[in-house]
């Protein structure tokens, strides 16, 4: 297995030289040669076998994938959890009430048997990687089509994939790298016994909310406390109450040093997804098509959900969760189409294609392999335009628009056995009544009066901003009929359908029958129709062989360049340091924030920023204890110049020792190109202090059971 890891690693880095130390998320399964090479000159203590091994504990065994798209680090002997608050949001949203309104108020489990287990909540621990590239194009040639060639490629996934899992409880996934240069085997465990432990109150967890999401600086606690357990015997399993608290092989000791100009920071975690290799194309599409889109659409959503969530405190408790998921990626989008144009993005990959096409025209033999493959990509985005902003409409505003909507399609599946009557009755009858716990989970977080404000809006929007050819027809009719208010529409499908009424939609699981005279299934399954219509037509034009060839041809054009992969949800490592910013010209952002910065920004009763009295009293007494900083200040936030993602939430910054200094959550609004274009000058990390951290468990919810679990280093 080392070997394997050792030569994967030397295909992968060795051959390339000269990257910035801050500007990459390697793939951390050897560290040998360069890379480590540059971490230790910028202050790693470690050895590549204590970063990474497979022979012994080391510090990938204490991160997890946390949930469905965050990473989370094991902080105590016993399983203790730690991630970002915005993505444990959804469990605390889970467990709260008016009565028990933990989102506010926070929570603090004093004991393990007041720890709130979560249903479908699992962390995932890496435990096998393989160089599988030869096994996956086992019989690929170059004159396959691409269908033949994906074709192929899912056979012998699917093959080695079950080959490779055989009996086991573990996860295997085969991901992609360099765009299909390259294939790679992931081996996870799977723990499925994830219980919350710990949160603080809104007012710090959520401190800035939308208006600071995605800027410094910032001044917020987001941090999130779990606990992983497994079966008595420390296997995984799902939720029992004769489960235990995990033996972690590996967890992270928390430092009280505190961080200073050029200290060394590295991040280890999964993040999401980038595309720093695409082609000019692929820029242009999100800064012309994409993003307005999707922003046009949230903006609308969010403007329904502020006002309900406004007005009543059950609703904002209901809501709480989902708002923030719609925000982030709102206020995501226009800071891209912002930073991709500042900087110039487009403008730069099209000067890179040009040298391409130089390099690839100088040799007879380029040109017979890469000589079509920018006219391609070209081809590709020119077509593509013609459908981004109808096909995000259909799912942003369509059948993920409305909640009842986007709830109805669950039932596709149901319906269509019951319509084409593709298994018996008794067997209908069961599947349907398995269906009744998600009715459940839905309609204990769902408002019907902002739901219906919600569709309307989104209705209206679609009809207004999409090409009329491009509209499901059931949206063009209805929008025709009432010139694009949908006001009427959506009261009449309201009224009628068992989508927005529990006992309604309970009653028809005790006796399904066909849904198509359902309005709200009926608007849902045309927009959806529409939406794979659409899809299919965009498909026509096909980009992966272009992609998978210029990016092949890229490393071989630039062989001084270090290519590490696109982020893809898989471990990786950054390394960088903490520093100040400079932006734009005449200002200079300081590397750190304290709790005077939360104080000035406070604003008693605003749901963005107001703080709990009790911090107010800690601040007010400069009752900060040990956490405190040589000035007497308390450290709320820092940024280093990691190279992070999303996915990336709740990952942990990590000193030049291997110890906890803070705890990554955001990036900055300079650098919002960065999943396109890595800006070296700009781009920074925002972090959680590991003191304020500790400040809030210990001073302020005096969590000594928590307190006394960690390793702390003074």
């Amino acid at each position: 297995m080392k070997r394997k890891v050792n030569l994967l690693f030397i295909a992968l880095m060795m051959i390339f030289v000269g990257a910035r130390a801050d500007e990459g998320m390697w793939l951390p399964y050897s560290l040998n040669g360069q890379n480590l090479a540059e971490m230790q000159r910028l202050g790693c203590k470690l050895t590549a076998e204590q970063i990474f091994s497979f022979n012994q504990p080391s510090l990938k065994d204490a991160i997890v994938q946390f949930g469905g798209g965050c990473t989370g680090e094991l902080i105590s002997a016993e399983g203790l959890l730690l991630t970002n608050h915005h993505c444990g949001l959804s469990q605390v949203q889970a467990h709260s009430s008016v009565e028990h309104d933990y989102l506010q108020e926070g929570f603090w489990a004093r004991s393990k048997d007041q720890e709130l287990p979560n249903e479908g909540l699992t962390v995932s621990f890496l435990n096998y990687i393989e160089d599988v590239t030869e096994a996956i194009l086992k019989g690929v040639t170059n004159e396959m089509s691409e269908e033949e060639r994906d074709k192929l490629i899912k056979q012998n996934v699917q093959q080695l994939v079950k080959k490779t899992k055989g009996d086991r409880d573990v996860k295997v996934e085969i991901v992609p790298f360099y765009h299909g240069n390259q294939y790679i085997l992931f081996v996870y465990d799977v723990y499925k016994d994830v219980r919350l432990v710990a949160c603080p109150p809104w007012g710090i967890g959520k401190f800035g909310a939308d208006t600071d999401n995605w800027t410094w600086p910032r001044h917020k606690g987001d941090f999130c406390i779990f606990r992983v357990y497994t079966a008595p015997d420390g296997s995984p399993a799902e939720y029992s109450k004769e489960n235990v608290p995990m033996k972690s092989k590996h967890f992270l000791p928390i430092s009280l040093k505190g961080v200073h100009p050029g200290d060394y920071t590295m991040i280890l975690g999964y993040p999401g997804s980038t595309d720093r290799y695409s082609t000019s194309g692929a820029v242009k599409n999100v800064i012309e098509e994409e993003g307005p889109a999707i922003v046009a659409c949230r903006t609308t959503k969010l403007e329904q959900y502020r006002t309900h969530m406004d007005a009543d405190p059950a609703v904002f408790i209901q809501y709480a969760s989902k708002q923030a998921s719609v925000s982030n990626y709102w206020k995501y989008y226009i800071g891209q189409v912002k930073q991709l144009q500042r900087n110039k993005v487009a403008e730069k990959r099209s000067e890179q294609e040009r040298a391409f096409q130089d390099w690839v025209n100088a040799d007879n033999k380029r040109k017979a392999e890469y000589g079509g493959v920018l006219k391609d990509a070209e081809n590709y985005w020119n077509h593509q335009k013609n459908y981004t902003k109808a096909l995000i409409y259909h799912r942003e505003a369509g059948w993920r628009g409305g909640e009842a909507v986007s709830f109805a399609s669950r039932y596709m599946r149901l319906n269509n056995t019951i319509e084409q009557k593709a298994a018996s009755a008794e067997n209908i009858k069961k599947y349907a009544q398995s269906m009744k716990a998600s009715v459940e989970d839905f309609f204990k977080d769902y408002e019907k009066p902002l739901d219906r404000d919600v569709t309307i809006a989104l209705l209206n929007l679609f009809y207004k901003d999409v090409n009329p050819s491009q509209l499901p027809p059931i949206v063009k009719k209805e929008g025709d009929k009432s010139h694009g208010d949908f006001t009427a529409f959506v009261d009449k499908a309201f009224a009628k359908s068992i989508f927005v009424d529990q006992n309604k939609l309970n009653a028809w699981l005790d006796n399904p029958k066909s849904l198509s005279k359902d309005p709200i299934y009926a608007l849902m399954y045309n927009i959806v129709n529409s939406y794979r219509e659409l899809g299919g037509k965009a498909a026509e034009v096909d980009n992966s062989r272009a992609e998978r060839l210029y990016m092949k041809g890229l490393m071989e054009m630039q062989k001084d360049r270090n290519f590490y992969p696109d982020a893809n949800f898989t471990m990786r490592l950054t390394y960088g340091s903490v520093q100040d910013c400079k932006p734009v010209n005449a200002v200079t952002y300081d590397y750190i924030t304290t709790l005077d910065g939360v104080m000035e920004k406070y604003v008693p009763g605003n749901w963005e920023f107001d703080v709990p009295q009790d911090l107010i009293r800690l601040w007010e007494n400069k009752d900060y204890g040990r956490y405190a900083d040589k000035n007497g200040d308390l450290v709320v936030n820092f940024i280093t110049t990691n190279d992070i993602t999303g996915g990336n939430s709740g990952s942990p910054v990590i000193d030049g020792n291997g110890n906890l200094v803070g705890l990554a959550f955001d990036g900055n609004w300079e650098a919002m190109s960065g999943d396109l274009s890595f800006e070296n000058k700009v781009q920074r990390t925002i972090c959680m202090d590991a003191r304020y951290l500790l400040f809030i468990i210990d001073k302020m919810a005096n969590a000594q059971n928590l307190m006394n679990e960690l390793k702390i280093v003074e």
